[in-house]
């Protein structure tokens, strides 16, 4: 008994100091491995930082732990440090002359520099993967389309329209506002774009349009069940339908469609920018994808910012109460109107500005360049990280306060850059989606009042986002 007894004692020992040894060969391997990628990247002239895992770099940490990361990296290193995230070696740049710098100057080697996600899932021809001259086309193609006499003479008839229908029914009954404002930001650009064809592919569409975001911000890895396969595979049913609905549109006796993709395809002398199908279909894409997360968030923010702030929600409904007085309960919201709407611009841009719905903007270096005293290799990429600029508090005092009011001196939103980004890449749909986000407000507070119904949590990084839904009682403005 007592020899079998030591034999397992034996054998027990054996395993365990197998298993020991083979802990600390890990242990050794990936020290040996993390010490390795920091040499590798120990240039002369680099800025200080850490670049973690081969391949991965700190990609986790960045996605999982967010402004808690940049913050410890910012108290470790400065404003200006190197990281290897998304994909790529990249320096972060949390310096508001230096990022005012970068985005002024894409002529001398900063262009735009997105994570290859999105590149593969937005297409090679969308606005921000492109720069130069090819920029400034596909760019001046856009502007066509959104333009303000655009907005006022056909777009905002169809989202006053899309806005009243979809918003109808809403009350005395608990739904999820971020849920709602996610089929509205898409089901409105749908229609803007493909006009009455849009209700044939919109649910479709709509499932693989979710797939294709959540792609987009991803590590490019080419495997079963990855978010960058989902997205990559949606984009390949999202063109299959869009070439469709090209083909249908050429193939049909009317000659000119009042609409977006009517505009894109149109191949009269009035039509000074003249695509490919490719490009079309990359443009509509990119104009959905671009104005989807914005108007979507920005919208759900603003009813959880407007419920918390009950001097807030007073003030906006009082604006559009009186807008509603001097019409009949058909009229549409026309131009006069969204201009007047004064304090619920407030609204808006304060709302983007405290829940930062987008933090930062992307560029990539054309050849090694002097920046901020510091070496930057060619093929870098550089993060413009503007979320801090929003909490800065000799810009905005008392930061972390939603405050409207602020947004009344017009000088501060002439002043600001980098909410709707910056230099020659400001959000070209800016006004538009300032229009949606507007339009929804006024029939959301002329017909409703609202209470939250507690427990959902929000996430603020990497996209402002309620994991579980934000479920809100809604009760008619009557009752």
């Amino acid at each position: 008994m007592l020899s079998l007894l030591s034999s397992l004692f034996r054998a027990s020992m054996a395993v365990f100091v197998v298993v020991l040894l083979c802990v600390l060969f890990v242990l050794c391997f990936c020290s040996a491995l993390l010490r390795w990628n920091e040499v590798r990247y120990r240039k002369k002239g680099l800025p200080p930082g850490t670049m973690g895992w081969p391949v991965f770099g700190e990609t986790t940490e960045f996605l999982k732990q967010g402004p808690s990361f940049m913050k410890n990296q910012r108290a470790r290193y400065g404003s200006f440090f190197k990281s290897h995230i998304l994909g790529c070696p990249t320096v972060v740049s949390m310096d508001p002359e230096v990022n005012r710098y970068i985005l002024m100057n894409e002529a001398k080697g900063l262009v735009p520099g997105y994570p290859q996600s999105m590149l593969d899932i937005l297409g090679k021809c969308n606005i921000a993967a492109v720069h130069g001259s090819t920029h400034k086309y596909m760019r001046g193609a856009l502007l066509a389309l959104i333009s303000s006499t655009m907005i006022r003479d056909q777009i905002l008839p169809k989202i006053d329209d899309f806005m009243r229908a979809h918003l109808s029914g809403w009350g005395n009954q608990v739904i999820n506002i971020q849920e709602k404002t996610k089929e509205m930001a898409l089901l409105s650009s749908l229609k803007q774009i493909a006009g009455i064809e849009s209700s044939s592919i919109s649910q479709a569409f709509k499932t693989d349009f979710f797939k294709l975001v959540l792609g987009t911000l991803s590590l490019p890895i080419d495997l079963p069940g990855t978010n960058y396969r989902r997205g990559f595979q949606a984009r390949k049913n999202i063109v299959s339908m869009l070439k469709q609905l090209i083909e249908d549109r050429r193939a049909s006796s009317e000659e000119v469609h009042q609409d977006m993709l009517g505009g894109l395809m149109r191949s009269d002398d009035q039509n000074r920018y003249k695509l490919t199908d490719e490009e079309i279909i990359d443009h509509i894409i990119t104009i959905m994808y671009s104005g989807y997360e914005t108007v979507s968030t920005t919208s759900m923010m603003a009813v959880k910012y407007l419920h918390d702030h009950p001097q807030a929600i007073e003030e906006l409904r009082k604006e559009h109460l009186a807008i509603r007085a001097r019409k009949r309960p058909e009229d549409p919201i026309d131009w006069n109107d969204l201009k007047s709407m004064r304090f619920t611009r407030a609204v808006i841009f304060e709302t983007s500005r405290l829940a930062t719905i987008v933090n930062g903007v992307l560029r990539k270096t054309t050849q090694d360049m002097e920046l901020n005293g510091f070496l930057i290799p060619k093929g870098w990429r550089i993060y413009v990280y503007t979320r801090e600029t929003n909490y800065d508090s000799f810009t905005y005092p008392d930061p972390l306060t939603f405050n409207p009011w602020r947004w009344m001196d017009k000088s501060l939103e002439s002043n600001n850059s980098f909410i709707f980004g910056g230099g020659t890449r400001l959000c070209p749909g800016k006004e538009l989606g300032i229009a949606e986000i507007s339009t929804f407000l006024h029939y959301f507070v002329t017909r409703y009042r609202w209470e939250e119904v507690g427990g959902d949590k929000l996430m603020k990084f990497p996209r402002v986002e309620a994991p579980n839904g934000l479920h809100i009682r809604v009760s008619n403005l009557t009752n």
